[in-house]
């Protein structure tokens, strides 16, 4: 895989990470990102939630409209991933459940 860890990634974390209410994660994503960023970005988010729930791919699919190619990425993810994924689910908690 492509070490895509430089200054300018290291930047991004860091500006995400001064981020402190949803207004201004949503002022900086749309600044950031095209509205298609950004909701691709949430469907991965959503399959990851419902995959840990024990959601079946047709499920997932037919819930966030999402395609059994990205379900299959986010699932590998899940279990082969840095575990990004997982840390931030267990942080939401019952918010990511919504």
């Amino acid at each position: 895989m492509t070490n895509w860890k430089n200054i300018s990634t290291d930047k991004l974390c860091e500006a995400l990470l001064t981020l402190k209410t949803k207004e201004e994660c949503y002022n900086f994503l749309d600044d950031i990102c095209t509205i298609k960023e950004v909701l691709d970005i949430a469907q991965r988010l959503e399959v990851a939630s419902l995959l840990e729930q024990k959601a079946s791919y047709l499920e997932i699919s037919a819930k966030t409209g999402a395609s059994s190619a990205t379900i299959c990425r986010v699932n590998k993810c899940l279990e082969y991933g840095s575990g990004g994924y997982k840390a931030v689910l267990d942080r939401m908690g019952d918010k990511a459940n919504d």
